[in-house]
């Protein structure tokens, strides 16, 4: 009989911030960080003096490829003055700085440390889309990169196999996108904070003031559907279901759960936390679902003590519109089959019973891919101390929120579950 695990003493969050994602020319990781770095200061309530911090574990997937400099634990740690405290570099691919928060939650629950600052940075706008595309390749298998296969063939695939074994179709796929971009529109750090019919609005104004055809899309459906507007990626993944390439940073500050209290009033409470690791695709039985997931959400379920129907929010992995709803079913929020059926019936809009990815997600809010697991924990954050502005989910007694993070083509996964008490 499996051993239920727990931590060896509680862990809070007090603190979080994150960088505007997006592509920007004059902006490096460090004065990314830097940005994140100062809004996680301010959001402390009763203030924190940074020379109280312990250690800094930083995920960080492959800035050596992007822009060719490694070892950037300590970079970022002389950066913001935490030098001569250990700083450590994690790397899980999209998950990289999940697994910094985990590894930060491991040094605090055994009573190494007290305070612990984790966070993850990306700089990925310095490289072309193609070169972006086979450094992001080298989270793949080595089966994967060998037989082609780029990470929008990868999800372009499971989409495949999930349309034939369960009846979905690119319609249900354009629902996601859908919602969003309408969350992403209410977040100013959003990567593409425009909805859907804004674009369409765009482009129909463009072609006006151009003397060019107008477009004759009628709804945000009829324009995903066009080609010219939305074009093939990898079938059926267009490239309104890919989410961009991203620069940005984020971080939380972890506490000892003994002396949260001493630096904010509403500190939220780390409850769940699991890791799981997958096949590749050449050996996985079904294409369908994410063993990494399914582990990790076993093991973060095991830990809280709670089930899939207590979490109130999420914020899934959405690299491409297919995931966010294959988490879905993984993450136990929706019976295998059945994920694509509640997003058509808005069950997880802002204002459904089970809102995810309230930021925008991946997809819009943007991917960074080092900073990504970190920047889904500001936005339950956010959430579950109602600070999340006009996208604040309208939920009484919001109390439970998740985040799971993907590392390459299912190799790695987390779910961290955050409590307010």
């Amino acid at each position: 009989m499996r051993v239920r695990r727990k931590l060896g003493r509680g862990v809070a969050v007090v603190g979080a911030g994150m960088s505007k994602f997006g592509m920007f020319k004059d902006a490096d990781s460090k004065y990314l960080f830097a940005e994140a770095f100062n809004e996680m200061l301010s959001t402390v309530d009763k203030e924190i003096d940074p020379g109280d911090i312990d250690a800094l574990y930083l995920g960080n997937f492959t800035n050596d490829f992007f822009i060719h400099q490694g070892h950037w634990g300590p970079i970022i740690s002389d950066l913001i003055g935490l030098t001569p405290k250990p700083a450590t570099r994690t790397e899980g691919a999209c998950a990289s700085s999940a697994l910094a928060f985990r590894e930060g939650v491991f040094a605090i629950a055994s009573g190494f440390y007290d305070v612990v600052l984790v966070g993850g940075v990306e700089d990925m706008s310095k490289r072309s889309t193609e070169e972006v595309t086979q450094g992001l390749a080298m989270a793949a298998s080595p089966y994967e990169v060998k037989a082609g296969f780029t990470f929008p063939g990868v999800f372009g695939a499971m989409a495949t196999a999930y349309f034939a074994k369960y009846g979905a179709s690119r319609e249900h796929l354009m629902n996601v996108t859908i919602k969003s971009h309408n969350n992403a529109r209410l977040n100013p750090k959003a990567q593409f904070n425009v909805s859907i019919r804004d674009i369409m609005n765009q482009r129909i104004e463009r072609a006006k003031n151009k003397g060019e055809p107008i477009p004759a899309w009628r709804d945000e459906k009829e324009f995903l559907r066009d080609p010219r507007a939305n074009p093939v990626v990898a079938w059926p993944m267009h490239l309104y279901d890919c989410c961009p390439i991203s620069d940005g940073a984020s971080c939380v500050l972890l506490v000892a759960e003994k002396i949260a209290k001493n630096f904010t009033d509403n500190p939220l409470y780390v409850v769940g936390i699991g890791q799981g690791s997958g096949k590749g695709l050449h050996a996985k039985e079904d294409l369908t679902y994410f063993e990494a997931t399914r582990y990790a959400a076993q093991e973060a379920y095991e830990l809280s003590g709670l089930k899939p129907e207590d979490v109130q929010i999420a914020e899934v992995h959405d690299c491409f519109s297919i995931a966010e709803i294959i988490h879905l079913e993984d993450l136990g929020f929706f019976e295998p089959g059945e994920g694509y059926k509640a997003v058509e019936e808005g069950l997880t809009r802002l204002d459904g019973p089970k809102p995810i990815n309230t930021s925008g997600g991946l997809k819009c809010k943007g991917h960074p891919v080092g900073a990504t697991g970190t920047g889904q924990l500001v936005e339950i954050w956010k959430q579950l101390r109602g600070e999340a502005g006009e996208r604040q989910v309208p939920i009484k007694d919001l109390r439970i929120g998740a985040a799971q993070s993907l590392g390459g083509t299912g190799g790695t996964c987390t779910l961290t579950i955050l409590e307010r008490r």
